[in-house]
This record gives structure tokens, sequence and C-alpha cells, in this order.
């Protein structure tokens, strides 16, 4: 009976010791994460932006007095030569101030005509001892108010001669006007706007890209491709950066030399690449990209203990599966890039390298 008691007791300590630990909960394995280690990697950064092909120059043309448009002789994209007449306005007005100032003159000519004379004659009655010498001056001083009186009246008259042909809007060199801003029966304002010419010869492609874009120098030449035809890839210089920021767009205006054997259509809408001086940064990729505080931030690995920790860092731009890091990591420092999501701060992860991008 006591052995039977004993045997008992054994059975039941061993129970209770298995049942003790089947009760306590077993360690959690460190949870594994994908890193990368930080190092600089020259990185040559570009991008495409869009435009359109314009004139190298480009002239407004306005009628240089008011008056009603009474014809109208080119349409929009048409080509025009040197001289060529555009526009007319009702000449009816300069006309009447024409035939004015001929009367004008005509009347100060007579004048110096008759002043011209009756001085001839005080000379010769002069020289004779006839007349006086007041007679004789009094005669040379009408005389030259006359001549005076005959310039003025001359200069008038070619002036209104100049005003009767600013009736006429003429192209002032060889292009293809571009727009119209007036029709016939519209009374057009002196410096109005009624034609935009863009003259032949070179041509720009011009972009409107944000500030930022052209603050770094760039690598040499570019490239400037058609969008209706990208295999044509035509060699691009920047010409001119403009230094204001259009209010209304906050973008500045860039204005590339463009070259090419083919001709090339005005308005026509391109792409422009570029690349700028390749320098040293770190990427890292777009997995590796948590949040603290509301900022970017990653989880940084201590090696020595292989805890976790998120550091808030600045990002200086955004490439394709990438971004590149401005401050807050330093090189050689590990990244975690996969596997961030569900980490905890002074968490302890095993990892495995991945190759740096």
């Amino acid at each position: 009976m006591r052995t039977i008691l004993i045997a008992t007791a054994i059975v039941c300590a061993v129970g209770l010791a298995s049942c003790s630990d089947e009760g306590r909960p077993a360690e959690p394995a460190p949870r594994q994460v994908g890193i990368v280690v930080a190092k600089p990697e020259p990185l040559v950064q570009g991008g495409a932006i869009t435009g359109e092909v314009r004139a190298r120059v480009q002239t407004d043309l306005s009628f240089r007095v008011s008056g009603k448009i009474i014809e109208r002789l080119v349409e929009v994209g048409q080509s025009v030569k040197a001289g060529q007449l555009l526009a007319r306005i009702d000449p009816e007005e300069q006309k009447a101030d024409l035939d004015v100032a001929a009367a004008n003159l005509q009347s100060a000519e007579a004048q110096q005509t008759q002043a011209q004379l009756a001085f001839d004659r005080q000379q010769s009655l002069f020289r004779t001892q006839v007349t006086t010498r007041a007679a004789l001056d009094q005669a040379q001083e009408a005389l030259l108010t006359a001549q005076a009186s005959t310039k003025s009246a001359q200069a008038l008259f070619e002036t209104a001669q100049d005003t009767l042909s600013y009736t006429e809007l003429k192209a002032d060199a060889d292009g293809v006007i571009t727009a119209r801003n007036a029709e016939v029966g519209e009374v057009a304002q002196a410096a109005q706007v009624v034609f935009t010419l863009a003259h032949d010869g070179d041509r720009d492609a011009v972009f409107e890209v944000v500030e930022s874009a052209f603050l770094r120098p760039i690598d040499g030449d570019g490239t400037v491709t058609l969008l209706s035809d990208p295999t044509q890839k035509i060699t691009a210089k920047v010409r001119e950066i403009s230094p204001t920021i259009d209010s209304a767009t906050g973008t500045i205006k860039v204005k590339v030399a463009i070259s090419s054997d083919a001709p090339i259509p005005l308005g026509v809408p391109v792409v422009g690449r570029f690349n700028y001086l390749a320098q040293d940064v770190i990427q890292l990729p777009w997995s590796a990209m948590t949040s603290k505080d509301g900022k970017p931030a990653v989880w940084i690995v201590d090696p020595a203990s292989s805890v976790v920790s998120a550091r808030t860092i600045e990002v200086a731009g955004y490439e394709t599966g990438s971004f590149v890091v401005k401050s807050g990591v330093s090189a050689g420092e590990v990244v975690v890039s996969d596997g961030t999501k569900f980490l905890r701060p002074g968490e302890i992860v095993s990892y495995v390298k991945e190759a740096s991008k």
C-alpha cells in the first residue's frame, strides 16, 4: 500500500511539472527584416520637361495711329515677306491732314517767293543809292522769316505723309503670322497689337519649369524630341533662364537653342531632357521610408545590439524606386529597407543584408 502511494505522488509531481511548462509563453523570435548599408553613390539627376517651339525673334505689330480697320490681308499661319501689306485702317482723316499740310506748304512757299523778290529789289535799289539800309534790312528779315515758315510747313507736310503711311500695317521681316488680335470693322488704337510675327531663322524650345529645376549646373548639352516623332532627337543648349518667377504660374521661363537640319514647325510640343552634374548622395529604396511625428523617417539598426530606432530625416528628392537623403543618415549606418511597418522603438531584430539601391 505504501509503495502504491509513493508511485502515485511521483506521477502527480511529473504531471504538475508538465502542466507548468506548457502554460509558460515561449520567448518570441526576433523579427526578421531586410537592411541596406547607407553609402554615398554618384547620382546623375535629370528629367523630362515639356514645352513648345518658338521663333528666336518674335514681334508684335501694331498701327501707329488710331482708326477703323477696313482691310485685313493675312491669316494666322501665313508666311509673309518683309514690307508686305498686312492690314489697312481708314485713311480719310490722315488724308485730310495731308491736304491741309500741303496747302500750308504752298502758302509758305508763295510767301517766301514774294519775300525773295522784295529782297532782291531792295538790294538793286540800295546799290543805286535809291533806298535806305533800313529798308534793305527789313526786306532781308522778311525773307528769313518766310524761309523759316517754309521749312516748318515742309516738316509738317512730311509728318502728315508719314502719318498717312501709318494707316498701312506692313511686316518688318520675313516670317509667319502666329496671332491675330483685331478684325475688320474694329477700331484699333495706336500701339494696340494686331498681329504677332515670328521671324524666320533660329528657333528656341521654350519651357515653363519650377525654379529649382535649373538651380544646379547642367552637364553639357541636352536633347529635345518632338512629341509627334520621338525618334528625331535635336541637340539643345540652354540659352536663357528668366531671372524672375511668373506670379501667376510660379514658374520660370527657360529658352533652349535648338539646331536641326530638318525644319521644325512653330508651336509644336517638344520634350527636353537635361542632366545635372553628378554628385555623391545617399539613396535609399522607397520601402525604407516611414514616418515619425508626421515627418519622413527611417529605422536605424544598431549593429552591436540589433536594436532599432526611428530617426527623422530630410529628403532632398524623389527618384524612380528610391529617394535621396539630404540629412539624418550617415554613411555606414544600417537602415531597415524591408519590414518597417510593424517595428517598435527598442525592438531587437534579425536582419538580412540586401543590395544597396
